[in-house]
């Protein structure tokens, strides 16, 4: 016989053995299987962990078929498994935690991708019934989610917390974005503070992705600082990483109908991270339109300007100040440039007039925004530190998918170049579906500083007749244009301001989509009028005598070179495409959804 000390020493072996390999089995991650919801409410043991797809969705007869989100809407538990046995719906089951990223090989250079895992909490785990992601682009439109649902007969413990629950892979992500990854435990409770967890993240960068020879031209300089010194003018910028390699920079100017080229070679031994040199051959009193990069090919450029002034120091001549001869003809000059300012003055209010009648601008919001008070300048910079003016975007979308993309890439086109913060519905998601469509529409009203009302030939139309059995819909545009209605006729009887409230149309609707009711308020078309629509949200004058005040890459011919812009004009095209066909019935029916 053995030996009592080594009889126990197996039999403890032994279960430390069993303990470890049933620890393993739980931290094993679970990744979704092929299933359908059938499988699901059957309670088939093969049907233990299932993602839920658009077509499951769509088939189920006890879900909505269409919604203003698509499936990033938390569902209620009774839709898909509630039905039969309803208690199951009526417990609360604490947020997911350990949320992690882990980024996923991607054949595509220009694209990330990532798979998200996490926890079950030990708290209501009994009553889980399954799993819902979503994943955002903080400060854009994209917005993907996945659904996945535990099988019915599956009854988890508190042991089963160690659990490591997998999502499918998210891909075409944008290489150095931000973005939030949201992970919900259904079914969704009433306390909406503790039903999901969020985790920010950035995807990776193009060298982390993609090695460092294939993102060397993408790289640019981020820092460039101007200053002068006496006649000299003098450039600071920052050195590319010093794994790129790059040695050797370029940098030309453009001014006074003459270019010229620098070539730049840092002395890395001083200076690893910066590097300053000189423009050579610049004229006093010039603008150069000047760019820089790195000296390889196909390399980015960073656009700046520069400003040569006068030098301060040089002492004025003496003649002016002792000949009287020279005081004479100071004077003939004065009377001389006098007269021809006013001839100047008479020509250009006659060419101006002209050329306002030509180009169909309306006087009256041209005269409304002008600023008495604003100097002659060449540019408008608009103070960082202050709060930008919040924008609340309503729309229809009665005209199909094709009008919705475009109002979504013009909140992204208005919020990235046009300094506003936008408030769409489809960004914020989560607070609708928590205050309700009414409820988050008028406290926008009340919190922002202008509204948009984008008018279409939906925004009016009634919604489909329904049956007697189906819950009525809110027709949420009709109850905001008369909303928006009634304020424009109080502050207008008061005599209140009316720049708060404004409506637009894009190329393809007609002036007969503006409602009645919000005639005061003022009337863009898109995006020929971009430039007045800034002036309007910044109360920027645009114009003055001998002044023309240009913004950057927002007028009608240069938004389109911004790639916000680009996927805004892309869009604009596709709808006006659609519209150009004849509509049938269908075309005319559909969710409506207001921001």
């Amino acid at each position: 016989m053995w030996p009592p000390t080594l009889t126990l020493d197996l039999l403890l072996l032994v279960s430390l053995s069993l303990s470890a390999h049933g620890a393993y089995g739980e931290q094993m991650p679970y990744r979704p299987q092929n299933c359908t919801l059938e499988c699901i409410r059957r309670g088939d043991p093969r049907c233990e962990y299932c993602r839920i797809s658009a077509d499951d969705v769509q088939i189920s007869p006890s879900i909505p078929s269409s919604s203003p989100f698509g499936g990033c809407v938390p569902w209620p538990c009774h839709s898909f498994v509630g039905q039969e046995t309803p208690e199951v719906c009526q417990h609360y089951v604490h947020a997911p935690h350990n949320i992690q990223i882990e980024f996923e090989a991607s054949e595509d250079p220009t694209y990330d991708a990532i798979t998200v895992s996490w926890n079950p909490s030990q708290y209501g785990i009994e009553f889980l019934r399954g799993f819902q992601v979503t994943l955002q682009a903080l400060g854009g439109s994209q917005i993907l989610c996945q659904l996945f649902l535990l099988g019915t007969n599956l009854s988890l413990t508190p042991a089963h917390a160690q659990r490591v629950y997998r999502s499918d892979p998210f891909t075409h992500l944008f290489l150095d974005r931000e973005y939030a990854v949201t992970v919900m435990a259904l079914p969704v409770p009433e306390r909406w503070d503790q039903f999901s967890r969020r985790k920010p993240f950035f995807t990776r960068t193009c060298p982390e992705k993609n090695g460092l020879e294939e993102c060397k031209k993408d790289w640019y300089p981020r820092y460039v600082e101007v200053h002068q010194e006496n006649q000299g003018v003098y450039v600071t910028f920052n050195l590319a990483p010093e794994n790129f390699k790059v040695r050797q920079y370029f940098s030309s100017c453009f001014g006074g109908g003459l270019r010229n080229y620098t070539s730049i070679k840092p002395d890395f031994s001083l200076n690893k991270t910066y590097h300053t040199y000189r423009l050579q051959n610049l004229q006093a009193g010039t603008n150069y339109t000047c760019e820089i990069a790195a000296d390889v090919v196909d390399a980015v450029r960073k656009t700046f300007i520069v400003a040569v002034k006068h030098n301060s120091e040089e002492p004025p001549t003496s003649h002016f100040m002792e000949s009287s001869s020279l005081m004479v003809l100071l004077s003939m000059g004065i009377l001389l440039a006098a007269t021809a300012l006013l001839t100047f003055i008479v020509v250009y209010k006659k060419r101006l007039k002209t050329k306002m009648v030509q180009t169909k601008m309306r006087p009256v919001i041209i005269e409304q925004y002008y600023d008495k008070k604003l100097d002659e300048e060449q540019c408008v910079l608009l103070d960082r530190t202050t709060r930008p003016p919040r924008l609340l975007i309503c729309y229809s979308s009665n005209d199909g998918p094709a009008h919705v993309r475009v109002v979504l890439q013009l909140a992204a086109f208005l919020q990235k170049h046009m300094g506003t913060q936008v408030h769409l519905d489809l960004w914020e998601a989560l607070s609708i579906m928590e205050e309700g469509s009414m409820g988050w529409h008028c406290r926008r009203l009340n919190e922002c500083d202008f509204v948009l009302v984008i008018c279409s030939q939906g925004l009016l139309q009634n919604q489909k007749q329904q049956s007697e059995d189906e819950e009525p819909l809110e027709n949420t545009p009709l109850a905001m244009v008369s909303m928006i209605g009634e304020e424009l006729c109080r502050a207008k009887a008061m005599g209140r301001d009316l720049s708060k409230y404004m409506v637009a149309t894009f190329e393809y609707s007609q002036e007969s989509d503006f409602p009645t009711a919000l005639g005061l308020a003022s009337r863009y078309t898109l995006t020929k009028d971009l430039p007045l629509l800034f002036s309007h949200l910044h109360a920027v004058a645009l114009q003055k005598p001998g002044v023309y005040l240009q913004v950057e890459n927002i007028s009608e011919s240069g938004y389109c070179k911004l790639p916000a812009g680009a996927a805004l004009q892309l869009a604009i095209q596709e709808a006006t495409a659609q519209f150009s066909e004849e509509p049938t019935e269908e075309e005319h029916v559909g969710i409506t959804i207001i921001s």
